[in-house]
């Protein structure tokens, strides 16, 4: 006598693959686990089950605490698809950053990483997991600013966009943002159709010139700033000159050097103006650390030392900078956190969009190490914890 398995697939009421095996004349064998066992497992309803899978903020955190250890007892995987047609989200957030190419000098290794760019896609990511979401990466060419065609393609795929430096123009962000909502990752936070998540740039310029003039007394001041159409850059630049001139500083044109975020951008500039021959400032204070990375090999090439020659300062703390030689002053500001804090605000516009403000301002803080003078490392702060709140700005 001969027997058959029947199998059947169906999606249940809250969104989740359940499969039943029968064998012969209705005798179940073993079957994966359902949303049902979990229920009985955790002692609460289906219903609840699947709130505390689609949305963190509907259920308290112990009963979500109980769900999820069922889940892990009995192996229960829940299905992304199935959760889709339950809940209308693909459950994927879309993060797009500028493609920077390598240009074949000896620096051309380290600009390929991306290094900053890598450290907020790592929060990012982490940060999706723990809301249950998948993180799909994509690239954008700069030179070709719109990058509208291949951003349109996306919001079929992902439930929201996360835009980083420079991806698009505002009246492109204003029409995209139509279709899908938007976190900007960058920006005056200014914008009306999308969220802004930013560092306070404008207090880290300030304390970091405050610093250069009160412990090392610098009077004439340059700047090496990233890419004209960074709104970073640009906010950092004139912070910078703002509270050099406050300060009775000076900065002349001559010394207001333009790049484009990477260390051989960096280095470029700074041949540039070595072949002026004018007589250097004091500092040049950089808009990011691969910028200053670059500045400083360029000096240093020239016969010139730093910081006994020119001081040369960073943004960032990208993990080099400390055992750079020299170790690098520097705006501390968390990647990771930064990319966590993006997706805390895309998924509350997903969940809440009326609960989030418009402009998301995280702390900075300046670390003073050997290429400003300072003989010990401090910290002109507490350090930035793991958490946040989506508070408006300031």
């Amino acid at each position: 006598m001969s027997h058959r398995y029947f199998v059947s697939g169906y999606i249940n009421v809250s969104g989740y693959i359940t499969q039943s095996t029968e064998y012969g004349r209705g005798t179940v064998v073993d079957s994966p686990p359902t949303i049902y066992d979990v229920a009985a497992r955790a002692g609460v309803s289906t219903a609840t089950v699947s709130r505390a899978l689609n949305s963190r903020s509907s259920v308290r955190p112990s009963t979500r605490a109980k769900v999820m250890a069922a889940m892990e007892q009995l192996e229960f995987v829940p299905n992304s698809i199935a959760r889709g047609l339950s809940s209308g989200k693909h459950w994927i957030l879309g993060l797009v950053f500028m493609r920077t190419g390598a240009d074949g000098s000896v620096l051309g290794v380290e600009e390929a990483s991306l290094l900053y760019t890598d450290i907020v896609i790592r929060g990012a990511e982490t940060r999706a997991a723990q809301h249950g979401y998948s993180l799909l990466l994509s690239s954008a060419d700069d030179g070709h600013p719109s990058n509208m065609a291949s951003l349109m393609n996306l919001t079929g795929t992902v439930d929201g966009l996360i835009l980083l430096d420079r991806i698009l123009g505002d009246d492109d962000v204003a029409y995209l943002s139509k279709r899908i909502p938007i976190v900007l990752l960058a920006g005056r936070g200014e914008s009306t159709s999308a969220v802004t998540v930013r560092v306070d740039n404008e207090r880290a310029m300030r304390d970091l010139a405050e610093h250069l003039v009160s412990v090392h007394g610098v009077a004439r001041f340059g700047f090496v700033a990233g890419s004209d159409e960074s709104p970073d850059s640009v906010a950092r630049t004139r912070a910078f000159v703002e509270r050099v001139a406050q300060l009775g500083g000076t900065l002349a044109e001559v010394d207001l050097l333009a790049s484009d975020w990477t260390s051989a951008g960096g280095e470029a500039a700074m041949q540039r103006r070595l072949a002026r021959r004018d007589p250097l400032p004091q500092v040049f204070a950089c808009a990011n650390d691969q910028t200053a990375v670059g500045v400083i090999y360029a000096l240093n090439a020239a016969g010139l030392k730093v910081p006994d020659d020119v001081l040369v300062t960073g943004f960032d703390d990208i993990t080099l900078t400390r055992y750079f030689n020299p170790s690098l002053t520097t705006i501390r500001q968390s990647g990771s956190i930064l990319g966590a804090a993006a997706v805390d605000a895309l998924i509350a516009m997903l969940d809440q969009p009326d609960s989030v403000p418009p402009s998301v301002v995280l702390p900075t803080e300046l670390v003073v190490r050997a290429s400003c003078g300072c003989t010990e490392e401090s910290e002109t702060a507490p350090g930035a914890t793991s958490e946040h709140t989506l508070a408006p700005t300031p």
